[in-house]
């Protein structure tokens, strides 16, 4: 896949700080990475992600908290049982994120390098 490595680095930089046993959405790690309204690039990013960087990527779910992977596959199935190892409870695939959302704090915003 083809896509700007500057802007690959930040979405992985910001999954990266999602804290085990919480979750994100696709949309707020675009905002938060500084690509508003790109939640589908993060996608893109993460599907094609280097696997020695071992990205937390199971931690990241559409922004209702609902796997985005179809019910009952491989995928759906490791994510699940990822974020299972971590403590979120994922009910007919979807997570709370009310419980389980990650919001950084302030310092955390202010400590990242892009």
């Amino acid at each position: 896949m083809n896509f700007d490595q500057q802007k690959a680095q930040k979405i992985w930089q910001t999954v990266c700080l999602i804290l085990a046993g919480k979750v994100s959405s696709y949309g707020l790690v675009a905002d938060l990475a500084g690509l508003p309204g790109r939640a589908r690039m993060v996608g893109r990013v993460l599907q094609h992600a280097p696997s020695e960087m071992q990205l937390p990527w199971h931690r990241v779910l559409r922004s209702n908290g609902q796997i985005a992977f179809a019910p009952g596959s491989d995928s759906a199935r490791r994510q699940i049982e990822l974020l299972r190892l971590e403590g979120v409870e994922v009910c007919r695939n979807r997570v709370k994120m009310k419980r389980y959302g990650w919001l950084p704090q302030l310092d955390e915003l202010l400590q990242m390098k892009f």
